[in-house]
């Protein structure tokens, strides 16, 4: 099965995604991720206004299968918090690098977006 791993985002290990636009940084699971939890039914974000750190735990996903952490691929302060996974969290299925996102963070460490994952490295991670 090949999953999809847009070459515009840095990947985890944990198989969080980040995308950057401008100072701001939009995460949310992978297409793997979302695979192998199966059907969410619950996400537990963080507020506006919340500070998150790398690699340190932000929020829960649930599904059908499992509860799984979800981890900060950067420090800063989350800017936007998708209220529509509130609702419909099986967005984070349906559309993981779209309309599945989940958090923006106002970057506080450029230098921590180089040591995630480029595509081609959480490809080979995932084979």
């Amino acid at each position: 099965m090949s999953f999809e791993i847009p070459n515009d985002c840095r990947y985890m290990e944990t198989h969080e995604w980040a995308r950057r636009d401008g100072d701001t940084v939009r995460v949310g699971i992978t297409d793997f991720a979302q695979d192998e939890l199966g059907d969410v039914v619950f996400v537990e974000l963080p507020s506006v206004g919340d500070d998150v750190e790398h690699e340190a735990e932000f929020g829960v996903v649930e599904s059908i299968k499992a509860v799984s952490d979800i981890y900060a691929p950067v420090s800063g302060t989350v800017t936007a918090v998708n209220e529509a996974l509130f609702d419909a969290p099986e967005l984070v299925n349906e559309d993981p690098f779209g309309d599945g996102w989940m958090i923006d963070i106002e970057l506080s460490d450029e230098g921590e977006l180089d040591v995630l994952l480029a595509p081609e490295e959480y490809e080979s991670q995932i084979a």
